[in-house]
């Protein structure tokens, strides 16, 4: 009788144990990604072709102005770029790489997003066809407008 009651015990614990874990689980991250720019801009589009070969859903509205979409995101004019998306509660500025994306989901720091500003050679959107690159970084934006390296490139 405890032998059978033993067993019954255990294999309780273990569905309960598992029912847990499976609860506990965090959700992935959205890839869902909201993109705002210029009906002119060709690398901005090239940017999110990146982002699409890498997994994220975009979807893009052109904009007349893509600076008031980067000031109601509270980006700072220190960090602009051609365009601005939001993923997951975050606002990408430019030229972001899809890697520092995932990162940035993975991490969930306490910050506003990140950005990579002006517009360097090699970043994704900004391939030349020469193969020309040049070294750039990846900004964390602070909340209250400072930054931080996040990841450097090239």
């Amino acid at each position: 009788m405890t032998n059978s009651l033993s067993r019954r015990f255990l294999l309780i614990l273990g569905v309960s144990a598992s029912a847990a874990a499976a609860c506990a689980q965090t959700p992935r991250p959205s890839s869902d990604l909201a993109v705002y720019k210029s009906p002119t801009c060709g690398c901005c589009g090239a940017w999110v072709e990146h982002m699409t070969a890498a997994g994220f859903q975009a979807r893009v509205t052109e904009v007349a102005d893509p600076g008031s979409v980067r000031s109601a995101q509270g980006v700072p004019a220190s960090v602009a770029s051609c365009h601005t998306a939001v993923i997951g509660g975050y606002v990408l500025e430019g030229h972001v790489p899809a890697e520092d994306v995932r990162r940035l989901l993975a991490e969930r720091p306490d910050a506003l997003g990140l950005a990579v500003p002006a517009m360097p050679l090699g970043s994704p959107g900004m391939e030349m066809p020469d193969g020309r690159r040049e070294p750039y970084q990846t900004l964390l934006i602070l909340r209250g407008g400072g930054t931080r390296t996040f990841a450097h490139h090239n």
